[in-house]
């Protein structure tokens, strides 16, 4: 990133600033290669809009969901209460996220614990940005292009968050098809619930596969998501299904980050 500005925390603090949003960057955005992605066009888009923003840096820890999700309430306090500490230090108010896990915890976990922040997922955050008059996407590039959106668990029947991601898609003068299962019957990728983290179970087909399938019968140009780990599982399952030439998966920030040659 060391091209692009992304401020912390705490050179902000230092000079005497406050940022209007902070960036949550989250574990995937941080440390996957492919998600690190992601954050480098959303960062990206972030500049160009002119948004005065901030990260944590090395003071940023795991939210602590896959903690939760897989049972262990004792180790996700633990991380949820050295984050909520260190975020009301900073006097944050306003959070936006690339990650649906971190955003759906963030939201709606950490309250309890004294976390209370307006937190958004960047589906919304751009969205707004274009509302605002603040961004306007070029469709150029994915012109005409059909593309599926699959939903992430965490964004849509956790959150209902349906439309924003849809707007950002047609937004690109782009077809956009809709899978059987989409929106509040969405399907699973298989990442949720800590099921990442797990090693395969019985059965003859992985969900994300059969997620895929669903998508290829479209014949879609691109797989837009916007979830790191569901961008792993659909890229592993157009892996599985040798459709790498033809298919592409894309996260909606970088959709417009290409569209707008960021």
């Amino acid at each position: 990133m060391s091209e692009l500005k992304v401020p912390t925390m705490a050179e902000l603090m230092a000079s005497g600033q406050q940022p209007d949003v902070l960036f949550w960057v989250g574990c995937a955005g941080s440390f996957d290669d492919r998600a690190k992605k992601i954050t480098r066009a959303f960062v990206k888009i972030l500049n160009k809009a002119g948004i005065n923003f901030a990260v944590l840096g090395t003071e940023e820890s795991c939210t602590g969901d896959p903690a939760k999700r897989a049972g262990n309430e004792f180790l996700f306090q633990m991380q949820a209460m050295g984050n909520i500490q260190i975020l009301n230090t900073y006097e944050i108010k306003s959070i936006v996220t690339t990650c649906p896990h971190c955003f759906n915890t963030l939201k709606n976990e950490y309250p309890e614990l004294g976390g209370n922040y307006e937190v958004k997922h960047h589906s919304e955050f751009l969205q707004e940005l274009i509302n605002d008059g603040k961004l306007t996407i070029e469709g150029g590039t994915f012109k005409g292009k059909k593309i599926t959106f699959h939903d992430p668990c965490y964004l849509g029947r956790a959150n209902d968050v349906y439309e924003a991601p849809r707007l950002l898609i047609e937004k690109l003068d782009a077809e956009l098809v809709e899978m059987k299962r989409c929106k509040s019957n969405g399907l699973c990728c298989g990442a949720g619930g800590a099921q990442m983290f797990k090693e395969t179970e019985k059965g003859d087909k992985e969900i994300n596969v059969e997620r895929t399938e669903e998508a290829l019968e479209l014949k879609p140009e691109i797989i837009a998501t916007g979830c790191p780990f569901c961008m792993t599982m659909m890229t592993d399952g157009i892996k599985t299904k040798d459709k790498e030439v033809d298919v592409k998966v894309y996260d909606l920030a970088e959709l417009i980050a290409e569209a707008n040659d960021l």
